[in-house]
């Protein structure tokens, strides 16, 4: 079968020197595992983080692909809830499920796990014609949802739905600032503090402004500004004199990290919440501990999720309360130019790769 494959890191993010098209074996199913066709796969920046080799090295020959979409052409021995021609989605998050965090409910606190299509190989990514997962890290698509939607949705809509629902403990009516609107995180983190019937601030560079609203988002500010911060507390203020309470945040959905990070402080309210899962523009960040203790502010970590999470994402995009935002579609013999424009950041919503 064809894969995108790579054996050395890239220098200089050069992806074009790396990436290459190869024949590899088709995979046949262990007894608990379904080989699926992949009609889409969608991009992540753990793909980045591989190509890179940082912060952690990664098994050579490699084929990234977290997120993979496709049609079921196998199945092992064991497999009992999983049949040949169902259509379904990876869920990423290769947990053991056996020991305490597991059985507590906490795969995603896994000691043991890895994340596909980054930790694992040689050769075992979503990147590819076809692949192959276990039983119990695919999910059935729903009918009226896309190959591409749900590759789209894979990770990012588990992740945010962790973030805000699992994590956070997101309540209707709570004001929430959602950082990087326009990214995959950002247009589902939207999204789904909407479903909660909150008030929504998105913040993403000037030409995704008004892509952000048209999703739900109630304001969007430009946090390429010096001073966006300002802006996002005037605009608390309005909302708070309106409705007689408090101004600041109720909860901060982070993942872009960096130059941001104590300014985003600033805007919590007492007793409220940061969750963060990411920090694609720097994570040596510098912490003014004022404004967490005596605030009383909680800081929390998130990553990845639980396929129940993705499964309740699937249900409402079923539903149409949620859905994909797809910016481009490449084939594998344009993966550079894809990565690229990703690590670019000229994009909104999610990029996907195609095998052909």
């Amino acid at each position: 079968m064809k894969a995108l494959v790579y054996d050395e890191y890239a220098k200089n993010d050069d992806y074009a020197s790396i990436l290459k098209i190869k024949e590899v074996e088709d995979p046949k199913p262990k007894p608990n595992e379904v080989v699926f066709e992949v009609k889409a796969a969608g991009l992540n920046y753990n793909d980045i983080w591989g190509m890179r080799g940082k912060p952690i090295q990664i098994p050579m020959p490699h084929i990234s692909g977290t997120d993979a979409a496709g049609k079921v052409v196998a199945v092992g021995d064991d497999v009992t809830h999983i049949k040949v021609g169902d259509r379904v989605v990876s869920h990423g998050n290769l947990a053991c499920r056996v020991c305490m965090e597991c059985t507590d409910g906490r795969e995603y606190d896994c000691p043991n796990r890895k994340v596909w299509g980054f930790q694992t190989g040689p050769l075992w990514g979503g990147y590819c014609e076809y692949t192959h997962l276990p039983e119990v890290n695919v999910v059935k698509i729903p009918d009226n949802v896309s190959y591409e939607e749900a590759a789209a949705a894979s990770m990012t809509l588990m992740t945010s739905w962790h973030m805000l629902v699992t994590r956070a403990k997101i309540r209707p009516g709570q004001l929430v600032l959602i950082m990087g609107g326009g990214s995959g995180m950002g247009t589902f983190g939207i999204q789904i503090a909407k479903l909660y019937g909150c008030t929504v601030i998105a913040t993403a560079s000037p030409n995704k402004l008004e892509e952000c609203k048209k999703l739900g988002a109630d304001y969007a500010v430009d946090h390429r500004k010096e001073d966006w911060h300002k802006q996002v507390f005037t605009i608390s203020k309005e909302i708070a004199k309106k409705n007689g309470t408090s101004p600041g945040i109720d909860i901060i959905f982070e993942h872009i990290g960096g130059s941001h990070w104590n300014k985003e402080l600033t805007l919590l309210k007492y007793g409220a919440t940061l969750v963060t899962t990411g920090a694609t523009t720097g994570y040596d960040v510098k912490t003014d501990l004022r404004h967490i203790f005596f605030k009383g502010i909680n800081v929390l970590g998130a990553t990845q999720g639980t396929r129940a999470g993705l499964e309740a994402g699937l249900f409402w995009m079923s539903h149409r309360k949620i859905k994909s935002v797809i910016d481009s579609i490449y084939t594998f013999e344009d993966a550079a130019e894809a990565h690229t424009k990703m690590l670019n950041g000229n994009f909104f919503g999610k990029i996907l790769m195609k095998p052909s």
